[in-house]
């Protein structure tokens, strides 16, 4: 029964011309960012090696370094800078500037545009069913009022996978033709919390990207998805969960002083900070922020059931 639902409500989705509106226009940003970017960088491409142009950058941050009046954070900054560039050069790894690789990287910062369209959606799923009348029509079927929930839920978060899966299969195969697949081996170098250079998978780090940024985009339509169930409003799930989306991570750069905003959603959501080795706190850790979340998921979807299955929702 529960299959049947969620293929019901696939159905459902994808006959909305909203649906595939999003998609191509997804895929159009995809390839006009690209576009610019490889306009770009073959058009500031310098006549310099790249061996060339990091040793200047290294020259520039021993001079920014002199400086006795540097803070203690943009000083490491600088010599994690200056330890990496001197790994390349002595292991001959090029930066992924002007690579297939960069173009790619930047496509991961496209994932906040899969959730806004889910936040969309998933505020309108259950609000559209009940302006609508169509909820009658659900809640007539043997199913329960669970299992219905759980299917619009699944069916949403199947939405979410397809477009992440689009975005990355759309930004590699394009900046790969763009670039002719140069540099397809290429080492992605990082600086540890310890201050040493790690030499990483480029593919794999590029994948730990992409999913750490989804677990953001899961936690979103979940919040829109329990205010749509809790207040049947698709415009107050959309817009509240839009500015969190937005205001959120201006309100976690406020309050990072404070010892007590490592316990909000939004800094911890900020899941990729711990690929870098810099936390938001000191003490965070990547088990804290998903015990943290996983807090945040349950609260969230223990309301969208209680509100849903308990309230009289036919009428």
């Amino acid at each position: 029964m529960l299959v049947s639902l969620i293929l019901n409500e696939n159905m459902k989705l994808y006959r909305h011309w909203r649906t595939w509106i999003m998609i191509f226009f997804m895929i159009g940003t995809i390839i006009f960012a690209t576009m610019l970017n490889w306009y770009y960088d073959r058009k500031d491409a310098k006549e310099m090696t790249w061996q060339q142009q990091v040793t200047e950058q290294k020259q520039r941050m021993e001079h920014q370094l002199s400086n006795p009046d540097l803070n203690e954070e943009s000083r490491r900054y600088y010599q994690d800078r200056i330890a990496l560039i001197d790994y390349r050069l002595a292991h001959e790894i090029r930066p992924t500037d002007d690579t297939m690789w960069d173009g790619i990287n930047g496509g991961a910062e496209l994932v906040i545009m899969i959730t806004l369209f889910l936040v969309i959606v998933a505020g309108d799923s259950l609000a559209g069913e009940f302006s609508s009348g169509t909820i009658k029509l659900l809640l007539i079927r043997p199913a329960s009022r669970l299992k219905v929930l759980l299917a619009k839920y699944v069916s949403m978060l199947m939405y979410g996978i397809l477009l992440l899966v689009i975005l990355f299969v759309c930004s590699t195969l394009l900046n790969g033709l763009l670039y002719q697949f140069n540099h397809m081996n290429l080492t992605l170098l990082d600086v540890n919390a310890a201050g040493q250079v790690v030499e990483l998978n480029m593919v794999a780090n590029l994948w730990k990207s992409y999913l750490l940024n989804g677990v953001s985009t899961i936690m979103f339509v979940t919040m829109a998805f329990m205010i749509t169930a809790a207040f049947r409003s698709s415009a107050m799930a959309i817009g509240f969960s839009i500015f969190a989306l937005f205001g959120g991570m201006i309100l976690t750069g406020i309050l990072q002083p404070y010892a007590w905003s490592k316990y909000l959603i939004f800094p911890n959501l900020l899941l990729e900070q711990y690929l870098g080795g810099r936390p938001y706190q000191d003490g965070m850790t990547l088990g804290f922020s998903i015990i943290v979340l996983c807090v945040y998921f349950a609260v969230f979807n223990l309301v969208s059931w209680l509100v849903f299955t308990r309230r009289d929702v036919a009428a």
